[in-house]
């Protein structure tokens, strides 16, 4: 059965913290209903912080502040998240590290203090020998090149390689760490994100009835799946690289006509 702990939409994070200051703002600006799911363009103003009184506000990717406005700098789908976070929501194959998103590295190299890891970003990211539970000079873990694991990432400034740990807030290795066996496939920032929404989308819903596998997406655009039958990871695979361009009752006729065939 599919493992709940791999589809939560707590990787989603959300990194800046703003609150309302006083500018000379000439025009009323928009309230938050005006844009929420909906498509926008870098230059859309999609908040007025002036009317936000003693309130702290959360965005993620996509957004920006420019002084009692937030404005949005990459186009896509704006989304809000009760109470106050704000993200853009995109489809694009480059992945830009976020702090608190969870992705699937692959190892590139290995030294003293540090594992080298592919993130898919614009710089290889690092995951410190120590950064796993438990994890002390007498215990680190041997990962050979092309080790995929499953990371967190905890630092991911602008001109810096990106900081990964295999552990949640709390020090725990919850879901964290070596993946093996399986099928790894690369997909779009924008169908990870939809394979960890909630509720569940109408892909992974309708083929977790009727068959049973893991699987681990990565916000990264990223992709693992694990069954005990080769067809069984093969068909899962393919319905969900199959269903990025379809709606949800699209995906839901896509995953009756797969299931029927095995059938």
């Amino acid at each position: 059965m599919l493992p709940c702990q791999l589809l939560r939409v707590h990787s989603r994070k959300f990194v800046t913290e703003l609150k309302p200051r006083k500018t000379m703002a000439s025009k009323p600006l928009p309230t938050r209903s005006t844009f929420i799911d909906k498509p926008v363009v870098p230059g859309d103003v999609i908040l007025d912080l002036s009317k936000l009184t003693d309130q702290t506000i959360k965005l993620g990717g996509g957004l920006q502040q420019d002084h009692d406005a937030i404005t949005v700098v990459k186009a896509g789908i704006l989304r809000f998240s009760k109470p106050n976070k704000y993200w853009i929501e995109s489809s694009q194959k480059r992945y830009i590290p976020t702090v608190g998103d969870t992705v699937l590295g692959i190892v590139v190299d290995t030294r003293a203090d540090n594992f080298f890891v592919d993130i898919k970003g614009p710089m290889v990211a690092f995951l410190p020998v120590l950064a796993f539970e438990g994890g002390t000079r007498r215990n680190i873990p041997k990962f050979e090149a092309g080790t995929l694991i499953y990371a967190r990432v905890v630092k991911a400034n602008t001109g810096m390689n990106p900081e990964l740990s295999c552990m949640d807030a709390s020090g725990k290795a919850a879901e964290f760490g070596l993946i093996k066996d399986g099928y790894m496939f690369e997909s779009s920032t924008g169908l990870s994100r939809m394979l960890l929404s909630s509720p569940t989308c109408p892909v992974l819903e309708g083929l977790g009835k009727k068959l049973a596998f893991e699987i681990a997406v990565g916000l990264n655009g990223r992709v693992w799946v694990n069954a005990e039958h080769q067809s069984t990871i093969i068909l899962v695979a393919n319905a969900i690289m199959n269903s990025e361009s379809l709606t949800p009752v699209q995906q839901k006729i896509m995953v009756e006509r797969l299931l029927d065939r095995v059938n």
